[in-house]
């Protein structure tokens, strides 16, 4: 026996020498674990970040999956002072080359309520145009891309700067035409100035807004000045668009304000990929739209707009 363990110590000694172990060979495990990766620690100043859960999101049936999604919105004017209007040569062309949505509706009047209904599927109870507006959920289009993994911003024309939180700028900015600002919950840098555009489209967020100043988007200027600016800065993405499985929205706030219990008859077109030609008769208010895009990305109904149908039958 005591030639046995020598024989083992002696052993031991050599497999330690020569760097070999003497553990038997291991068998895969059943449920293999990852490996872990150390990673830097924190600096103890540091507060921690909320964190932000990257969701699948699949489109919803009938609707196409798009890379890239555009909302440009102009202001006061309803559907027959746009379409047909020869002071819209270009909006016309963008029609006819796209989908108009003949029976498009604002949802109340003044603007500000029909911006957040836009983008939160609800007014937020607000009738007038005052600001600030101040509002801490995460009920908003934006907060949904966010949690779903996808990327957000709003490019405001006059905007003074990245996450500005006044209610007027310089060069014709109105934070009444720019709703996620009115999110405190919402990161400051999706709110962006028109300039942050990028030119590279396939650098655009998942979703942007893109809201002209008070004279480029037809509120204290001429038609003309509007289908002007849309010309000038909408085309290049328009066209974009229709080879990059993308789509941009041209749509209006609310029609001149005539008293109507909603916001009354305005232009909405479609343009970009998947969309034939054509005219889509069904009511369409600025719920649906929102729950369209809603669909794209495969997110869940906000607010008012859960209790409307995408819009579907224009797609191919």
């Amino acid at each position: 026996m005591r030639h046995r363990r020598r024989a083992c110590w002696l052993l031991t000694a050599v497999l330690v020498l020569t760097g070999c172990s003497a553990k038997p060979t291991a068998h895969p495990a059943a449920h293999p674990v990852a490996p872990r990766v150390a990673s830097a620690p924190a600096q103890a100043s540091a507060a921690p970040e909320p964190s932000i859960p990257a969701a699948p999101s699949t489109p919803a049936p009938g609707v196409p999956g798009f890379d890239h999604v555009v909302v440009a919105v102009f202001e006061n004017h309803g559907y027959g002072r746009v379409i047909g209007a020869p002071e819209a040569p270009y909006l016309n062309r963008l029609a006819a080359g796209g989908v108009l949505l003949t029976d498009s509706h604002g949802v109340t009047h003044p603007s500000q309520p029909n911006y957040l209904a836009l983008f939160a599927g609800s007014t937020e109870a607000v009738t007038d145009d005052a600001c600030p507006r101040d509002f801490a959920g995460t009920a908003n289009l934006g907060s949904q891309l966010l949690q779903a993994g996808r990327t957000f911003a709003g490019y405001s024309e006059g905007l003074p700067g990245t996450g500005y939180r006044g209610c007027a700028g310089g060069d014709g900015y109105a934070r009444k035409h720019n709703p996620w600002v009115d999110f405190t919950a919402l990161p400051a840098g999706v709110n962006r100035p028109y300039p942050d555009f990028p030119a590279d489209f396939g650098q655009l967020p998942s979703v942007s807004f893109v809201v002209p100043n008070l004279c480029d988007d037809m509120h204290d200027c001429p038609v003309s000045t509007g289908d002007g600016w849309a010309a000038a800065h909408l085309d290049g993405y328009a066209h974009w668009a229709g080879t990059h499985n993308s789509l941009l929205i041209v749509t209006w706030d609310e029609d001149e304000g005539t008293g109507a219990a909603t916001g009354g008859h305005i232009p909405t077109i479609l343009a970009g990929a998947h969309l034939p030609p054509g005219r889509y008769a069904g009511a369409v208010d600025h719920y649906r739209i929102l729950r369209t895009v809603e669909a794209a990305f495969g997110l869940p109904g906000l607010g008012a707009a859960a209790a409307r149908d995408p819009i579907e039958g224009i797609w191919n």
